[in-house]
């Protein structure tokens, strides 16, 4: 029915690109742009990228280059990528008022590449999906939420399609979507006899085939947790227990000489999502070894990263990380005298500090409106519309650069 790779492209198998970074994309010394005449819209298509990982990175990282707009056109193969790529820009674009910089980037991390997650952040994609059935059947309450989203070009099927992934998103019951049990029987399937002795091949394929492609970053650890749990993000100490829905798919299988659809995860569970984000970074300190082992894990490399993007795309400038004051390890102890008015104020910054925390953990006491994204406009094209659109003329020359999958 499927192999390890999947029938779904949940996360991409290759980090995140900015496709404007001419370092990045050799081929683009070469190429004369027409954004360089004058053209003020440089027009990129997307094809089975997977996720949304490409078009993140471009938006945040656009001021570091020539001030144009941008208009991204996607095509994916399954409308559930799409529904995907909705809700994170949703998270990514939430206001300060509604969620910090931090839970963002620890709740993004946590829909993208686990199958079990927290409770509070299932309570957040059943909210937000019904928000986004609104904006899939409302072009309107689109404009006003999500302005930068164009859904016009997909058939009525696909949306209503997409309408009924957001119902079963925001369904609370957990028997409808076992996924604990999908992957334990898509772990036999396709081990076999190896099954019983799944810790070796878990730990051959990390040597083999991992860090001899550039991901040693990735600790055997965190690997093989996801490789037998499907868990790759823990950002924080709770309890990992609720299906996370989004990573839901269906398939067609043929039973008796019949065909059916049949739910279930149907993604990767070979390479892992680790690399997207978590395998390259701006920060080299990230990659430092001591030992001959590094000191930081892929975790490390992608929460520092999309917390990077978050912070760029509101600042429009690069993320530095506080440094710490590694000057206090060293010094003895010393006895400083406090006085009382400044007892007070720690006392009212740990409230204060306190407040704002509470407030960010519950970002559904405001109502959602998002960043201001100025320049910027994601189009979804029709689900493997490719050959389609040499058929039509408004899409004859009109793509500055084009992006395929590896797969």
């Amino acid at each position: 029915m499927t192999d390890q790779f999947g029938t779904i492209t949940w996360w991409g198998f290759t980090p995140a690109l900015d496709l404007q970074d001419t370092d990045t994309i050799s081929a683009l010394n070469n190429l004369k742009l027409d954004t360089d005449e004058g053209k003020d819209t440089l027009n990129i298509l997307l094809i089975g990228a997977g996720d949304i990982r490409h078009v993140l990175q471009t938006i945040a990282r656009s001021y570091r280059h020539k001030k144009r707009k941008l208009h991204f056109y996607i095509i994916e193969t399954q409308c559930e990528l799409y529904c995907r790529d909705l809700l994170f820009m949703s998270l990514f674009m939430e206001p300060p008022n509604r969620m910090g910089l931090q839970e963002k980037t620890e709740l993004f991390l946590e829909l993208y590449g686990n199958l079990l997650v927290r409770q509070q952040s299932m309570e957040y994609v059943q909210k937000m999906s019904n928000e986004m059935i609104k904006m899939v059947t409302d072009f309107d309450y689109l404009e006003k939420k999500l302005p930068f989203i164009d859904l016009s070009q997909l058939k009525f099927k696909e949306r209503d399609f997409m309408e009924g992934i957001f119902k079963f998103w925001r369904n609370p019951d957990p028997k409808l979507f076992d996924v604990e049990k999908m992957w334990d029987l898509r772990l036999q399937r396709d081990l076999g006899v190896r099954y019983d002795t799944r810790d070796n091949v878990f730990d051959w394929d990390y040597h083999m085939r991992l860090t001899e492609r550039e991901g040693d970053i990735i600790h055997a650890r965190e690997y093989k947790n996801w490789r037998k749990y499907g868990i790759a993000y823990e950002p924080r100490d709770g309890n990992y227990d609720v299906p996370n829905r989004t990573l839901a798919s269906g398939v067609l299988v043929k039973h008796e000489g019949e065909r059916f659809a049949k739910r279930g995860f149907w993604g990767d569970m070979l390479v892992s999502p680790y690399i997207t984000f978590g395998i390259q970074s701006e920060d080299k300190t990230l990659f430092k070894k001591n030992n001959n082992m590094y000191a930081k894990l892929s975790w490390h490399v992608s929460e520092f990263n999309i917390l990077s993007l978050l912070h760029e795309i509101i600042n429009k400038e690069k993320y530095v990380p506080p440094q710490i004051e590694e000057a206090k390890e060293n010094k003895s102890a010393t006895i400083t005298e406090i006085t009382e008015e400044e007892e007070n104020e720690v006392d009212n910054k740990e409230k204060s500090d306190s407040t704002d925390t509470a407030s960010q953990s519950n970002p559904a006491k405001d109502e959602y409106e998002s960043l201001p994204l100025d320049d910027v406009k994601i189009t979804f094209l029709p689900v493997m519309s490719v050959a389609d659109l040499s058929r039509k003329s408004k899409y004859q020359k009109l793509f500055d650069i084009i992006y395929f999958s590896n797969r």
